[in-house]
């Protein structure tokens, strides 16, 4: 009898669920033929990064001039750090959020493009934000649907600690790991809880949310209609967390992938420049070991600024004038570059099972819901990574200076597969990006 032939793609069993595992050399994958290979980097999971920050930009030494775009550009010294990127990377200009006219709400639309009062007689709402609808299409073969990175600094009106730029399809915000220890060890660190002992707090928690349906369904005879309103949200948001313990289930015994080369872990208190490096090292492990394939990262910009020794708040330092806060503002602007080049780095020489880079397969957004001050059009963005299919080392200025920063969230999310036909205040793709 024939030995049967290994597949590419190994998969833990038990009576309920069949769980793809990541592609490992081990399982003897890189000993197949050429053509084999070839069809896998076709098939490579494709991967989303949105990395956000504060206070914007100093719009006078970070946008490439107007008069060149193309591929015959010069980086302007705020993105000089990227210099080796340039051929990867997309520098777009004249996007804007329509809706976003409150510079101090910081990152809360800079996803969803949402209107704030889109709901008659609220003075809030908010629409689910481009990394989760991604996240409903890829989150289902990982480990975390998805991963919010935040920072401890309640940096911007309206924003509290750990909370990321991530919306659900409610409107509500979800919660950021707010600091590399924490992020480190919910992603990689073993479990200390016996297992039979998280099995019965899941069990638990099915049952608090079986009686609190039943409850629901009692008092939903006899309401009016805004109060059904209410309840059909409320019961929305007990579906997700029926979601996220299914999800929890599935995944119970089934031990953390790591990386080959796991960043190391972190210790002690860890703020600034080093935080946000060490952040983006477990960005790259998480996507690495494919424990997620959506990441969100709201960057810190206070802790940044103190040090790289600026004293000035970021509130201070973006109503800038020549002078000492506009030279603490480019400062601010070389450092994130150099953070971005040291990323795209790791995303380079991160290679997977089938020879590729894991830059290949992501693809990475990067910018600011403002450009300085309060001024709320041209939000600075640059995009990079192969896996939305864009052609890269290009200054692209948009003929519409209003030209939805939507269009470029749903030209992304096709551009990774992501079967979404608009999203927020969009008009359409930008046709130009796509290769």
């Amino acid at each position: 009898m024939n030995t049967p032939v290994r597949t590419r793609r190994a998969f833990l069993r038990s009576s309920s669920t069949l769980v793809a595992l990541p592609l490992f050399e081990s399982f003897g994958w890189t000993r197949f033929s050429s053509v084999a290979a070839a069809a896998a980097t076709a098939v490579r999971p494709k991967r989303m990064v949105f990395l956000g920050f504060g206070w914007g930009v100093t719009r006078e030494t970070w946008y490439p001039s107007i008069k060149q775009v193309g591929t015959d550009y010069a980086l302007p010294p705020g993105l000089q750090p990227l210099e080796r990127h340039k051929a990867d990377v997309t520098v777009i200009q004249n996007l804007s959020n329509k809706f976003n006219n409150e510079a101090h709400w910081g990152s809360t639309f800079y996803l969803t493009g949402a209107n704030r009062y889109a709901e008659p007689g609220q003075s809030f709402h908010n629409s689910i934000s481009a990394d989760q609808v991604a996240a409903e299409t890829f989150g289902r073969s990982t480990r975390f649907t998805s991963i919010q990175l935040g920072c401890e600094q309640a940096e911007e009106s309206g924003h509290g600690p750990g909370l990321s730029m991530a919306w659900n399809r409610q409107g509500k915000p979800l919660a950021g790991m707010n600091n590399p220890v924490v992020a480190y060890h919910r992603m990689f660190s073993d479990e200390s809880t016996p297992l039979a002992q998280r099995q019965a707090q899941l069990r638990q928690q099915r049952s608090v949310l079986d009686t609190v349906l039943d409850d629901a369904k009692s008092v939903a005879r006899g309401l009016g209609k805004n109060d059904q309103d209410k309840l059909s949200e409320y019961l929305e948001s007990i579906r997700d967390i029926e979601t996220r313990l299914s999800k929890e289930e599935q995944w119970l015994g089934v031990p953390k992938a790591r990386p080959a080369n796991p960043p190391p872990e972190p210790t002690g208190d860890i703020a600034g420049y080093e935080e946000v490096r060490l952040m983006h090292q477990l960005i790259v492990a998480s996507l690495q070991a494919d424990a997620t394939r959506v990441v969100t990262y709201r960057q810190p910009v206070e802790s940044l600024l103190k040090s790289i020794g600026v004293t000035f708040t970021g509130h201070n330092m973006s109503h800038y004038a020549p002078g000492p806060r506009m030279e603490a503002s480019q400062l601010r602007d070389q450092k994130q570059s150099l953070l971005l080049a040291e990323l795209i780095d790791k995303l380079k020489a991160a290679k997977e099972p089938d020879g590729s880079s894991l830059f290949e397969h992501t693809c990475l957004s990067y910018g600011s819901n403002i450009q300085s001050i309060h001024y709320l059009d041209n939000c600075p963005t640059l995009i990079a990574g192969g896996g939305a299919g864009i052609k890269h080392g290009r200054h692209l200025v948009m003929a519409d200076p209003k030209t939805p920063l939507c269009n470029l969230w749903l030209t992304l999310l096709q551009g990774v597969g992501v079967p979404a036909q608009s999203h927020g205040d969009s008009t359409g793709v930008i046709k130009e990006l796509v290769a």
